[in-house]
């Protein structure tokens, strides 16, 4: 599990990204689409249409990283039918997000078991 300072910024990209894209293709996302600078330090969190692919771009100050995650069943909670391009969450709503809580509900999915 991933934990993060409370100090670090996390950007949810509400509308999702093809899933082959790497380091190129999601820092043109970070920057063109979220309207953020890559290099800030800040979490970039990109989730497919299925919502079963997560990937998280992150600047060290030296390069640059990308955490995948694909789930073997069921779907993360992400927000849908927002208006914006990004939601600014938490460390602590991403570790639970990662984590299979739903930040709605507060509670674990049905789908999740350790």
């Amino acid at each position: 599990m991933f934990s993060f300072p409370n100090q670090t910024r996390v950007y949810l990209a509400v509308q999702p990204v093809d899933m082959r894209k790497s380091f190129n293709g999601l820092w043109a996302e970070a920057s063109e689409v979220l309207d953020e600078d890559p290099f800030s330090g800040a979490l970039f969190v990109f989730s497919n249409k299925r919502r079963d692919r997560l990937k998280i771009l992150y600047w060290d100050g030296d390069g640059v990283w990308v955490f995948a995650k694909r789930l073997e069943k069921g779907r993360l909670s992400w927000p849908i039918g927002s208006s914006d391009r990004k939601l600014s969450i938490s460390p602590q709503s991403l570790t639970m997000l990662i984590g299979g809580i739903d930040l709605k509900d507060g509670h674990k999915k049905g789908w999740y078991e350790r």
